[in-house]
């Protein structure tokens, strides 16, 4: 029995098990979606909108394409507005009144009801929206103020009249922590891969107890093999389902959102130590553990723990000092230190070697442990 059949029969029963297609392909890509569009600069919500049809309307819609804080579309009622928006099709909905133009004209106040659901986005998009409403009608708000002539000729006077305003300079100091030039879909990726490997890792530590319970260690150690090779095999298992889910992250990512992972030999280096260290991780939990069960319940436990201690869950950059500090006890930590490296500087292989080092250090303590304990469960 070779190594690599070995570690291919993990690789096959990881994937026998159908819910282990969605959480190792699926989940993953869907949470860097969520995340990409909820913090990312480039996502315009939408609006929709309603009514209106003369002239001042048409200017107020115009005017809301142009600030560019928003994606304008024309709905058909007033009810099909407020079914996208309790659908969630739409952000929110601005409900342009038939006799707006009228209202305006006859210098006659006029109401626009703004419908949204009460979340923080549209509440963003509802300031944007009274911003720009406030700024257009500001010419028809003069002239219904002034009313000495006709609609029209008092709208354009107050457009054409230069009153002296406040000026305000801004001017930015020290450099951005976030170029522009990384994406929210990159800083998502890069933490969702560390996320799931790690955790995937953890949880599928369960196939090895169920290796034991089942007798296939037994049978194993019955054939010529040495206990060597089989250690060296179930290590090689653990690596691998790692790193397959890994490489569908970063390949799916890459293709579906345009992340980047910088310096190709970087990031794979990376990818091949972060995968070594929960393969390590992996293996030191399955053999510790003595049931199924107890492997999953800590699995979840350490996955989920030290990913939100080590910065996968809130960047590293929202943490305090100390609690930085302490998010470098775990190797999430340092491989989110290389991919910044990596992404956010133009770094090579050769500016995260001290991040690689480190990683290869957790994986060499966590495959010692975890051999030394499986060959004394193995043998026992």
């Amino acid at each position: 029995m070779t190594i690599t059949a070995i570690a291919w029969i993990n690789l096959v029963r990881l994937f026998r098990d159908r819910t282990n297609i969605f959480f190792v392909i699926i989940f993953p890509i869907v949470l860097i979606t969520v995340f990409g569009l909820s913090f990312g600069s480039g996502f315009s919500p939408r609006l929709g909108v309603t009514g209106g049809d003369g002239p001042q309307a048409a200017k107020l819609v115009a005017a809301l394409e142009r600030s560019g804080q928003m994606r304008v579309e024309r709905v058909g009622s007033e009810a099909e507005a407020r079914e996208g928006v309790e659908r969630g099709r739409l952000a929110a909905a601005l409900l342009i009144p038939a006799g707006y133009d009228r209202a305006l004209t006859s210098f006659t106040p006029v109401t626009v009801p703004y419908v949204s659901r009460n979340e923080p986005n549209a509440l963003q998009l509802g300031a944007a929206v009274r911003s720009v409403v406030s700024q257009v009608t500001m010419p028809a708000r003069a002239a219904a103020y002034v009313r000495d002539g006709s609609f029209g000729d008092l709208v354009a006077r107050a457009e054409a009249a230069s009153v002296p305003g406040i000026t305000v300079a801004s001017s930015t100091t020290g450099t951005a922590a976030i170029p522009r030039s990384v994406s929210s879909f990159d800083i998502a990726a890069t933490s969702q891969l560390l996320l799931f490997i790690f955790l995937t890792s953890m949880t599928g530590a369960a196939a090895l107890i169920e290796t034991r319970r089942l007798g296939v260690s037994r049978r194993m150690y019955a054939t010529p093999a040495s206990s060597g090779r089989i250690l060296l095999g179930e290590a090689a298992g653990r690596v691998g389902v790692a790193l397959l889910q890994g490489l569908i992250i970063m390949v799916g990512s890459g293709l579906l959102f345009g992340v980047r992972w910088g310096d190709p030999l970087g990031a794979a280096a990376l990818l091949l130590a972060f995968s070594l260290v929960g393969g390590g991780a992996a293996m030191l939990v399955g053999a510790a553990m003595r049931t199924e069960q107890q492997a999953v319940s800590v699995g979840l436990l350490l996955g989920l723990g030290l990913a939100a201690i080590g910065g996968t869950m809130a960047p590293l950059d929202m943490f305090s000092d100390t609690m930085r500090q302490i998010a470098h006890v775990t190797p999430h930590a340092w491989a989110l230190d290389g991919f910044a490296e990596l992404l956010r500087r133009d770094g090579t292989i050769a500016d995260i070697l001290p991040q690689l080092g480190v990683l290869a250090g957790y994986a060499a303590v966590f495959f010692a442990l975890g051999s030394w304990r499986l060959r004394a469960a193995l043998t026992r």
